[in-house]
């Protein structure tokens, strides 16, 4: 399971993809999979074996320049053949690669060839950023791909999706406490995101001045996660961090707005202090500017039982039953309007979605059967029990590590 370099996982506060890799790699290991994950070395996630480029996550380069980051992506990737290759020469090799790692990941793997399992890319991004790369790939039978929402795949080039084999909607862990009665709740609404353009950030600040509904914004900054990281950057020229664009656009579109009551932003959360936000907010906003994909703070928030307001775009009208787990918007005025009608939504009808649609055993059992057409198309067949990395932890004790359990 290769998370790509970028996080630990879980993640420590935002990290939709290292939450979905969690969430997915403790679910197949209960049914009995062996897991070995490709993460950063500081990944704390109970699995058979780590496999790690760098001893920590490299989420705070991710702003830089093309040619300052470029070389981590493929160090990482270099440590999963390096793994893989050695699984292969102790006679047990990995079933199959599910990776998570954009473009990298496909095309280093891709590129082994038969000395290769299997693989599966799982698709997280807006399809048209690496147009370039998917229309040109060809997976040669042996690496497909998934995506993560109907609209998402939709929107792919054409040779993309004759080798995409399923939209798998992400999923959040649902069994947590009883949700919230409306009255209970604070009076605020929440942000749970990056705070950005794409993510329309300002939008939901305005709406919510106008609609006079106090906001709270939860989530990093580019690679600053809260005031302080931010504060401490602007005390020092130069700072690496000051150069990244969603942090310029912060400064000059979203912190004039705030005033540290109605509108204020405490950093990214994680733990009892997230669940403890969505559980209370009177909803959750996602007033996005762009095609989102898969949207799992959609289905964190759900399951909460906390109403979603949303912009109408990407996979947000497949995950959101308008009118009955939240309310969406084509435009700044229609999502001013629905903060005013949120209260007509009820959380036990959110919650029962969420469960329904977005368990973990509801994604897993989905990969599972992907995984199966991946095995088939490749001409490969399972047998007996799954595969024990033991084996390749041991020939490769340079790029694997026994993670605790």
């Amino acid at each position: 399971m290769d998370a790509g370099p970028w996080l630990p996982v879980p993640p420590e506060g935002y990290g939709g993809l290292e939450n979905v890799v969690a969430t997915l790699t403790t679910e197949l290991r209960a049914r009995g999979h062996t897991v070995v994950l490709a993460a950063s070395g500081d990944s704390t996630l109970p699995v058979d074996g780590l496999v790690s480029a760098f001893p920590t996550g490299r989420f705070d380069r991710l702003g830089a320049p093309y040619a300052q980051v470029v070389g981590m992506a493929h160090a990482h990737a270099l440590a999963v053949v390096d793994a893989v290759t050695a699984a292969a020469a102790a006679g047990e090799p990995f079933d199959l690669v599910h990776t998570h790692l954009e473009v990298v990941g496909p095309a280093v793997l891709g590129a082994l060839g038969p000395a290769a399992p299997p693989v599966l890319q799982t698709l997280h991004w807006d399809l048209r950023r690496n147009a370039d790369f998917y229309e040109r790939f060809d997976g040669r039978g042996r690496v497909f791909f998934a995506g993560v929402s109907d609209s998402q795949v939709a929107r792919g080039p054409d040779r993309l999706r004759r080798q995409t084999l399923a939209a798998v909607p992400l999923a959040v862990p649902v069994d947590g406490p009883p949700p919230l009665p409306r009255e209970d709740r604070d009076g605020a609404v929440l942000v749970l995101s990056r705070l950005c353009e794409l993510k329309g950030t300002d939008t939901a600040v305005r709406a919510c001045r106008a609609a006079g509904v106090p906001l709270v914004l939860a989530g990093p900054v580019g690679p600053l996660p809260d005031r302080a990281a931010l504060d401490a950057a602007l005390a020092e020229p130069g700072h690496p961090a000051l150069g990244h664009p969603d942090v310029a656009w912060f400064r000059e579109c979203v912190d004039p707005l705030l005033d540290g009551e109605q509108a204020r932003w405490v950093g990214s959360v994680a733990g009892a202090r997230k669940a403890d936000l969505l559980r209370r907010a009177r909803a959750v906003l996602f007033p996005i500017r762009w095609e989102e994909p898969g949207g799992t703070a959609v289905c964190e928030a759900l399951a909460a039982g906390t109403p979603v307001v949303a912009m109408a775009r990407g996979c947000l009208p497949s995950l959101v039953d308008d009118g009955r787990t939240g309310l969406l918007a084509d435009d700044e005025a229609g999502f001013t309007s629905a903060l005013a009608r949120i209260g007509g939504i009820d959380p036990l009808a959110c919650a029962e979605e969420a469960r329904r649609r977005f368990a973990p055993a509801v994604m897993t059992a989905a990969y599972e059967r992907v995984y199966a057409e991946v095995l088939r198309r490749a001409g490969q067949r399972r047998t007996g029990s799954p595969v024990r990395a033991d084996s390749a932890i041991a020939t490769a004790s340079r790029w694997v590590r026994s993670a605790s359990v």
